[in-house]
C-alpha cells in the first residue's frame, strides 16, 4: 500500500487550481495508485490530487463497487434536474453538510495511459465526479453552501479536533455560483 498524508482545510493547496497533466506516464501512474490506496485506506469516495499535495488535474473514486480515477475532468450537466444532501470531505473529517450539486453529469477526461474516458454518473457518482473536480478549481464544497450553512460549516470545524487554531482556515464564496441559475457552476 502506498497511503499518503491528507492535506486538512486550511492548506493552501486546496485552494490552488490544479494543472492539466501532459505527462502520462509512470510518475501519473503511481500519483493515481497512492490516491486509490489512500482512499480506500480512509473508506473515501473519491480523493483528488490536491488532497495529497499534488497540483495536478487527477482524482479516484470508489462509488456503488465502481473504482476508477479520471485525468483532466471536462464536466457537462444533460439536464437541469438537482439533488440535496449530506456530503463530507476526507479533508474536513468527520462534518457532513447539506448540498446542492447536479443530479446528472457526463464527465469527460483521460485514463493513466491517455486513453479517452467518460463517466456518464447520477445521484452519488455524479455528487462525487462534481465535489472532486470542484477540489481540481481549488473549490471546496463548503463554498457551495449558503451563508447560513457556511456559517455553521466554520463553527464545526473551529470545535474538530484536528483543527488548528494557528492556522485558520477560511471559507470564500464559490466563484462558479455565478456560472448557473442553481449556483451550481458549469
Amino acid at each position: 500500500m502506498t497511503v499518503q498524508p491528507i492535506r486538512l482545510f486550511g492548506d493552501p493547496v486546496l485552494r490552488t487550481p490544479a494543472d492539466p497533466v501532459v505527462d502520462f506516464d509512470v510518475e501519473l501512474r503511481k500519483l493515481i495508485e497512492d490516491l486509490t490506496d489512500t482512499m480506500r485506506e480512509q473508506s473515501g469516495a473519491g480523493l483528488a490530487a490536491p488532497q495529497l499535495g499534488v497540483g495536478l488535474r487527477v482524482f479516484t473514486f470508489d462509488v456503488d463497487d465502481v473504482l476508477g480515477h479520471l485525468v483532466n475532468p471536462v464536466l457537462e450537466f444533460p439536464d437541469e434536474e438537482e439533488q440535496d444532501g449530506p456530503e463530507g470531505c476526507l479533508s474536513i473529517p468527520g462534518l457532513y453538510f447539506d448540498t446542492k450539486r447536479r443530479q446528472n453529469v457526463i464527465a469527460k477526461g483521460f485514463n493513466g495511459y491517455g486513453d479517452p474516458v467518460q463517466i456518464v454518473g447520477t445521484g452519488l457518482m455524479a455528487r462525487c465526479v462534481q465535489h472532486e473536480t470542484d477540489h481540481l478549481d481549488g473549490v471546496l464544497f463548503l463554498d457551495r453552501l449558503d451563508p447560513a450553512g457556511r456559517k455553521e460549516a466554520m463553527k464545526a470545524i473551529r470545535q474538530a479536533d484536528w483543527y488548528d487554531a494557528a492556522a485558520p482556515p477560511t471559507v470564500k464564496v464559490s466563484p462558479h455560483v455565478a456560472d448557473s441559475p442553481f449556483g451550481l457552476g458549469r
